[in-house]
């Protein structure tokens, strides 16, 4: 069984493109046991998440820092409709890290502010947050997502930046996968023992 699942919120698509693109270097990384095929949240039962060890969840920003979903403008349901399904659920003891798309120019005082409702969900209910990234390279004059000079996950502009995207995950992923993987280790050797 994969022991990292990728999930991600989305309307236009890039949010899915980038899930494929960690899963890719994941895979690369890894091997193809490791992390699982990444999914849209719309498609589906709020169990699935619980059934990892470790989680990467992705979502963009829309508008004035919020998340994807219908009562936010766009076509299909995403996070805004599915996180009220986990409200009751405990996350105790899986390692969540996120990543996030925003706009810097168009939005540069809520750029990828959506990550921090994410962070905030999941971190309210007993989840690991683990990972983030520093927020020199960006140009932007605030955001909800900047915790003690850090990104609270991987943050992405696809519209100005997207030529450090690659560069960007690396170093993320870098950085997260020795706290993803020690959990996944450890969960596989108890699961060995029985």
């Amino acid at each position: 069984m994969h022991k990292i699942g990728i999930f991600f919120g989305t309307d236009s698509g890039t949010t899915r493109l980038i899930a494929k693109r960690i899963a890719r270097n994941l895979k690369s990384r890894l091997g193809e046991q490791v992390a699982a095929k990444p999914v849209n949240v719309n498609r589906i039962e709020a169990d699935r998440l619980l059934a990892y060890q470790a989680l990467i969840l992705g979502t963009p920003t829309y508008g004035e820092g919020l998340l994807p979903g219908k009562e936010n403008g766009t076509e299909e349901s995403s996070w805004a409709e599915f996180l009220p399904q986990l409200a009751s659920k405990d996350f105790s003891g899986i390692r969540i890290a996120l990543y996030g798309l925003g706009d810097q120019e168009t939005y540069p005082t809520h750029f990828a502010d959506a990550i921090m409702h994410l962070y905030e969900f999941f971190d309210a209910r007993g989840a690991e947050m683990v990972g983030g990234c520093d927020i020199e390279g960006y140009e932007f004059k605030r955001s909800k997502a900047v915790v003690n000079g850090r990104f609270v996950g991987l943050v992405l502009d696809q519209h100005l930046q997207h030529l450090l995207t690659d560069q960007r995950i690396d170093s993320w992923l870098d950085e997260i996968l020795p706290q993803l993987i020690d959990e996944v280790t450890a969960s596989a050797d108890v699961e060995a023992a029985f």
